[in-house]
């Protein structure tokens, strides 16, 4: 059963500006099964085949010309010389929606892409299932905590805590979805092996598997924290060059995301450390042993998966709507934190995210430090997502947002 994707609405206006369209994401979020639903009667290959492979590297012009145009190529990254050999074909043709091009990295992508299409091409983050498409919820608009938001949100998703937390254990995986007899723990055991060895070991020559899947692992006990390199690197016996490195590595393949502070100035009481968020709840549960969702919800780590749930849904509603989130949070060298911050229009949205269902005044008095902080700045609607299920105002500005409502 193929779920839509919120994101083809942001394919299919790129292919009239643009030549060449790259989706990019983590492994297995659907990027070309996506391509290939949206554009069934499109000629496809995929760079898997290494005899393929081996006639592209002979005569990448030749391979292109006998294709023809509009052509979706999946596994992009694997034949970096098509990229050079494209720029040709598309400043020889000039035509929009020539080219739909998909990998599962990033890193290895964008120099190509830097180097043969900038100004011809559309790059497009894809990350796995939303809770929108999950719950076929048409809305797309991006998350943000005003009331002209909220209320024009009409949500079809669940709002009772047992199928939340069934959610945020089983993840975003679209092959968890579309084959509900798979097993949820081999299937990201699978995952694990397959971005170790066919990725990162590949490409990115790390040469110490088991020290970069106990990196990982000490790194998913730490989402929604404070990013501490040197912690994670004595726990896991490297230097912290290689964990700086490593983290990068995580990065650009969308696994994880790093939420910076908001900062204006130099200000030395802000804090200026990233904070990071798996993208894939599921991938977390699976590294720190939480089995079930029963013993997830009651254990030590679910305040921080919880939050990093909502952090990844939030980033999603910007993505499939084709653009970055402008976001970050604030802590200062007292303790007051605010776990996340939309700045738009040169105002800051305030938003704290608990998993209770009964949240209340105490959860946002950090809110009042960043007028204090940032007197030049507006400081607009906010309020807390949490696990209640109804809409409710918490005072003159802030309400009480379901997480359903992202």
């Amino acid at each position: 059963m193929y779920i839509k994707r919120h994101i083809e609405a942001v394919i299919e206006q790129s292919k009239k500006t643009y030549p060449v369209i790259l989706v990019t994401g983590p492994r297995q979020v659907g990027k070309s099964t996506m391509l290939q639903n949206l554009y069934p009667n499109i000629n496809y290959e995929t760079l898997d085949d290494p005899f393929l492979l081996q006639t592209i590297k002979s005569d990448p012009v030749g391979f292109l010309k006998l294709k023809g145009f509009p052509f979706i190529i999946d596994e992009i990254q694997k034949s970096p010389e098509l990229f050079s050999s494209i720029k040709y074909l598309v400043d020889t043709n000039k035509n929009n929606g020539m080219y739909f091009l998909s990998g599962s990295q990033k890193f290895p992508l964008m120099s190509g892409v830097s180097e043969s299409l900038s100004g011809r091409v559309s790059i497009i983050n894809m990350l796995g299932f939303s809770n929108r498409e999950i719950y076929d919820d048409a809305f797309d608009k991006p998350f943000i905590p005003t009331l002209e938001y909220l209320t024009t949100r009409n949500t079809k998703i669940p709002a009772d805590i047992k199928t939340i937390w069934e959610r945020i254990h089983k993840g975003s995986m679209p092959k968890l979805y579309e084959d509900t007899s798979m097993d949820w723990g081999k299937y990201y055991s699978d995952y694990l092996n397959t971005y170790l060895e066919r990725d990162i070991h590949k490409l990115e020559n790390i040469g110490d598997t088991l020290s970069f899947l106990q990196f990982i692992t000490a790194l998913a006990s730490r989402t929604g924290e404070l990013l501490n390199m040197q912690s994670i690197a004595k726990e896991v016996g490297v230097s912290a060059p290689t964990i700086k490195r490593w983290i990068s590595i995580l990065q650009k393949s969308n696994i994880i995301y790093l939420l910076h502070p908001f900062s204006l100035n130099a200000n030395k009481r802000i804090v200026k450390t990233p904070k990071v968020y798996f993208m894939d709840t599921g991938l977390v549960c699976y590294l720190c042993k939480w089995l079930t969702p029963e013993n997830l919800i009651n254990g030590a780590q679910s305040g921080n998966i919880y939050e990093t749930f909502v952090i990844s849904e939030i980033i999603k509603s910007y993505y499939n709507h084709g653009i970055e989130p402008n976001i970050y949070y604030y802590r200062d060298t007292d303790g007051q934190e605010v776990d996340l911050l939309f700045f738009q229009d040169g105002t800051l949205f305030p938003i704290e995210i608990k998993k209770t269902s009964s949240p209340n005044l105490k959860d946002i008095k950090h809110f009042k430090t960043l007028q204090s902080s940032f007197p030049s700045i507006k400081i607009g609607e906010g309020g807390i997502i949490c696990s209640y299920e109804k809409l409710l105002p918490l005072n003159e500005n802030n309400k009480i947002i379901p997480l359903t409502l992202i």
